[in-house]
């Protein structure tokens, strides 16, 4: 029997997507007829690409025009086509023409063109062999910016095969009469190691830099040259012996002693990559140890954080081997620091207090007096107050532990729960170093009568802590938690310590077998290996 046929109809149903120009039948139809389908492109693609066609005759049309208000229409088309760039759509169809608009003097329609030949050359090869000419042209011109945005972009195409064309423009970028132009072949040498490294050699470029890096009157080029130069030399360090003795050379006094004189020319970054290359020098002696010091010594009142930290390494650096010199660094770097603390963001301020954190851990007595600057501020954060918790009790002593309790007892209360329970341990560390006990204990069993969870249960631990050192404040202490109620005492680690008070100071707590009568109605349920080690 043969296949009924195909009524085809067009479908007027409103859901039927619009723009486009097929027709489904059914699947049964298909399974009886077994005839290929014939699937369109989407009217809003085909609008797309007509678009782009348009953009492609409208650019030819313009290619070459002196006529007045060419190059803002240029500009409009540009812009259309980066656009379209940008958003996915494949415009390389239009890559002769855009190259060909490109002859022109306006640096805007320059930068945009760059920007284009630099998107299409790593995907598509083939039409990068295009733009060799312009950009080599455009290398040459008598504009300086030009010139080094053409250079730019010559060494972003990253096409392997076009080596051998970015060897001249490089040689002549870095001879050439304008800062800029020399600072982009500096880092277009950087590119081309990562395409070829062999080339890179060939050319001799690094010995190139390292002559240019010791002679240009520039800053920003000497920095640049240094930057390059490390890349390349840690890269190789690896690979051979000689490339090793090359990156060494970069430490020598000479190359040293010539940045640090010329330090106030550079921009902050310079600065931050020239102490990070002086923090790894090893000095002669100790006169170069402090000459070093005293050429450095302006950049600790910079108002940049990150310079007054890298200026902070190489001093330490330095005075390693130096004791009693150590000891003054840490004195000098100081003041530098505190007021580092209090400027800038909250990232910066860990930083530095993170610095603090390192020099306090070291020479506690030294900031004894400066405790102040480690009390928290509500705005900070807990990643900030954690650390000042830690260096507050790292410079107690018998002078300043007063202050220093008072104000971590009022972090007891902190709305930020695992702040609160620092701040009640940040006081049993200080009582565990025998600092005004009396005070502290008086201060720690007033915890107790706040009635929260977890500030009993971490005041509970601390008790414990002081009992087992100092047995004769227990008459006060357990006067006190004997009044707990044992319903209150929920973490394994606090039930411990009251198991431990309980049958520790039995004698001293007539309610002490209610205690403990609480405790154990639930034994069967507990978990916890703090409290099942007192079931044996």
């Amino acid at each position: 029997m043969a296949p009924p046929p195909i009524v085809q109809q067009k479908s007027s149903s409103p859901s039927q997507p619009s723009g486009y120009v097929f027709f489904l039948p059914s699947l049964s139809v298909l399974l009886l007829n077994r005839k290929p389908l014939r699937f369109l492109i989407p009217s809003y693609c085909l609008s797309r690409k007509s678009e782009v066609s348009d953009l492609k005759l409208q650019l030819r049309q313009l290619a070459g025009s002196r006529a007045p208000g060419a190059d803002d229409s240029k500009r409009d088309l540009f812009k259309r086509v980066i656009s379209y760039m940008t958003v996915g759509i494949d415009v390389s169809a239009a890559f002769s023409e855009m190259v060909m608009c490109s002859a022109t003097s306006d640096i805007v329609l320059k930068k945009m063109c760059y920007l284009y030949v630099g998107n299409y050359a790593r995907c598509h090869p083939d039409l990068a062999l295009l733009t060799i000419n312009f950009l080599q042209k455009d290398c040459r011109d008598v504009d300086p910016m030009i010139r080094g945005l053409a250079l730019r972009s010559l060494c972003s195409l990253r096409v392997p095969n076009l080596v051998e064309y970015l060897v001249s423009p490089l040689s002549s970028g870095l001879e050439d009469g304008s800062p800029y132009v020399r600072m982009v072949a500096v880092l277009g040498v950087l590119k081309l190691y990562h395409i070829s490294a062999t080339t890179c050699f060939d050319s001799d470029f690094p010995a190139s830099l390292k002559n240019l890096m010791l002679t240009d009157s520039d800053a920003q080029v000497v920095a640049n040259c240094l930057f390059v130069l490390q890349e390349i030399w840690n890269l190789e360090a690896n690979k051979s012996e000689e490339a090793n003795r090359e990156r060494e050379t970069l430490l020598s006094k000479q190359t040293i002693y010539y940045l640090l004189n010329r330090i106030k020319e550079f921009n902050e970054w310079a600065q931050c990559l020239i102490l990070e290359l002086i923090s790894k020098y090893i000095p002669s002696d100790s006169n170069d140890i402090f000459d070093i010091m005293n050429l450095l010594e302006d950049r600790l009142q910079h108002a940049n954080g990150a310079v007054v930290l890298a200026t902070i390494k190489v001093f330490l650096h330095l005075t390693m081997s130096m004791t009693d010199v150590h000891q003054q660094v840490y004195e000098r770097l100081k003041a530098p620091l505190l007021t580092l603390v209090g400027s800038g963001s909250s990232e910066q301020s860990y930083a530095v207090l993170s610095h603090l954190h390192l020099l306090v851990m070291r020479a506690p007595m030294l900031f004894s007096s400066d405790y102040k600057h480690f009390y928290c501020q509500f705005s900070d954060p807990s990643y900030i107050k954690k650390l000042k918790l830690e260096m507050l009790t790292a410079i107690a002593n018998e002078s300043n532990t007063y202050e220093i309790v008072t104000e971590l007892c009022e972090y007891a209360g902190n709305v930020d729960v695992p702040i609160a329970r620092e701040s009640i341990r940040a006081v049993g560390k200080i009582a565990l170093q025998q600092y005004d006990v009396n005070a502290i204990v008086d201060r720690l069993l007033q915890f107790l009568e706040m009635e929260k969870d977890y500030v009993t249960a971490e005041t509970l631990v601390l008790v414990k802590d002081l009992l087992r050192k100092y047995p004769q404040w227990s008459h006060d202490c357990i006067a006190v938690v004997g009044n707990i109620s044992s319903k209150n005492v929920q973490e394994p680690k606090a039930k411990a310590a009251l198991i431990w008070m309980l049958g520790e100071y039995s004698k001293d707590m007539p309610d002490a077998p209610y205690i403990l009568e609480n405790l154990i109605e639930n034994w069967d349920d507990e978990n916890a290996a703090e409290v099942l080690v007192f079931n044996y």
